[in-house]
């Protein structure tokens, strides 16, 4: 493997130095034979046969020949999700689950981060795991919060996994909570936590009183009957979610995000031509997600109307910790965002981090800058430098400024969301990404790592929505390098407002 770390490439073939556009290509990819450009890819397919390959491999190959023209999708992840009161060990079980320490762990109750969604595996299975956190707003409200914590676990997820102090055993919040997961029509599995030895499973045994079938006796902290009981809830898990699905022929589904009080619901209220959701001026009015079909530029679209994220999730009070993890479960079921700015006050880490949402679900994206009227001079040159530092990452979107107060400008909304899910759905034919492969690489080959060069063997687009390739290589692919073909690929082929994945598979030759 290429050892990206040694610098022995020249300047010139250093890829951050790629910057100025290659007109030249664009020329060459118009004048290639479509035909003879899917036989080479072909001969390129089956040398690929010389190198050791995975069954992972061989199905996504497969896959590629299966649809070399049309649009596919990855199938949604199915969800499982954690609930529990605060401090039973949930955060620890996610750790343990996911195999790294990704959700805070601390003794005090109650402590939350911001993420809430986290992709796993188990077994080959891949699945998306929803920690929904342990959050006490005072003793006396223990029961309301942990209640309302269980019905968005049951709106996010296809499989519940509710967990329990086996050294504390049932208490009143368990027993409320367990009345509402028996309503569910959703398999739930009973975990009982922190039995770390046999000596502490009678402890586990009581907890049958509960109602909900067999007690699971697990140890997050050592890992004791995790695997046995993730075991269990693979084999009830379906293989695609139906809580997270995309709708495929309905009308497009958007996600209108931002911070509290940047005017989402005021555009919602403005499109939809009347007033559907509660507008104050105190922020974070809105609680939970709205699905409203409006009709908008001649289409109907269905638009969600989100709880804005708040800042430092874990010092929320409880309706707003329950509107950020509806947030995530929007933008889940979403197909486009929509990130509305308040172009008076300067673009905040609150407003990078949900751009930073929307890249992580690999949703579509347009930007919407609003309150543009009562934007005046000195301010708008204020805007366009933090844009330009700020948004440097994301200035492949789609940008409409708008009044949702007044309407100004919302019919440039429809061009962009079309452009941006059009973006999202696109495929390139698998002849022509190798086309464009073996141009850029021509021109411009992969530095030299460590006395060897990374090759490309072959390349094709594993999914749309969002455009995701794989490459493969004879080596690591430097950061930087990735970088440049995504820059290439917006260059020739557009994506404008959506996110580009491109994925890496080193593989070695056979040995004979």
């Amino acid at each position: 493997m290429a050892d990206s770390q040694n610098p022995t490439s020249s300047p010139v073939n250093d890829p951050e130095e790629f910057d100025a556009p290659d007109d030249d290509l664009v020329t060459r990819l118009a004048e290639v034979d479509e035909d003879l450009a899917e036989q080479r890819a072909a001969t390129l397919r089956s040398g690929l046969n010389d190198y050791e390959l995975d069954e992972g491999d061989l199905d996504l190959l497969e896959l590629s020949d299966d649809y070399p023209d049309g649009i596919f999708y990855l199938p949604a992840l199915p969800v499982l999700a954690i609930v529990g009161r605060p401090n039973v060990g949930k955060s620890a079980l996610v750790n343990r689950i996911l195999g790294r320490r990704e959700a805070v762990v601390e003794d005090t109750p109650g402590v939350t981060r911001d993420r809430v969604a986290y992709k796993a595996e188990w077994n080959g299975r891949r699945f998306t795991l929803v920690d929904t956190g342990g959050w006490e707003p005072d003793a006396s409200g223990i029961n309301a919060a942990v209640a309302a914590q269980a019905e968005v676990a049951i709106d996010l997820a296809d499989v519940v996994l509710f967990v329990v102090d086996s050294n504390v055993g049932a208490t009143a919040t368990d027993e409320h909570v367990v009345k509402l997961l028996r309503r569910a029509n959703r398999p739930v599995f009973l975990a009982a936590n922190k039995v770390d030895d046999v000596r502490q499973e009678p402890g586990a045994s009581a907890l049958w009183s509960l109602g909900l079938g067999e007690p699971y006796p697990v140890s997050a902290l050592h890992g004791r009957g995790v695997a046995d009981l993730l075991d269990i809830i693979m084999e009830k898990m379906p293989e695609v979610s139906n809580v997270a699905k995309q709708e495929v022929g309905g009308p497009r589904r958007v996600a209108i995000l931002g911070r509290p009080n940047v005017g989402k619901s005021s555009l919602l209220n403005k499109a939809a031509g009347e007033e559907r959701v509660v507008v104050n001026e105190m922020a974070g009015t809105t609680r939970d997600p709205v699905d409203e079909q409006i009709e908008l530029g001649g289409k109907v679209w269905t638009f969600v109307d989100t709880a804005g994220i708040r800042k430092r999730v874990h010092l929320q009070q409880g309706a707003d910790f329950y509107a950020s993890l509806r947030t995530s479960a929007a933008l889940e079921k979403a197909e486009v965002a929509v990130v509305v700015l308040d172009v008076t006050e300067p673009i905040s880490v609150q407003d990078l981090r949900i751009i930073d949402l929307v890249l992580e679900s690999g949703r579509a994206l347009v930007l919407a800058f609003n309150k543009w009227d009562l934007l005046d001079d000195e301010r708008r040159r204020y805007l366009e430098r933090e844009i330009e530092q700020d948004l440097a990452h994301v200035t492949w979107a789609p940008r409409v400024n708008i009044s949702a107060r007044t309407g100004r400008h919302l019919e440039r909304l429809v061009p962009a969301l079309e452009l941006a899910l059009d973006s999202w759905d696109t495929r390139i034919p698998t002849g022509k990404f190798n086309a464009f492969l073996a141009e850029l690489t021509a021109a411009h080959p992969h530095p030299v790592r460590g006395g060897k060069q990374p090759r490309i063997l072959f390349g094709t687009q594993a999914a749309s929505r969002p455009p995701t390739f794989v490459l493969f290589a004879t080596g690591f692919l430097d950061p930087g390098y990735r970088r440049y073909v995504q820059r290439r690929l917006r260059e020739i082929y557009g994506f404008e407002g959506s996110p580009i994945v491109v994925n890496m598979r080193v593989r070695e030759k056979r040995k004979r």
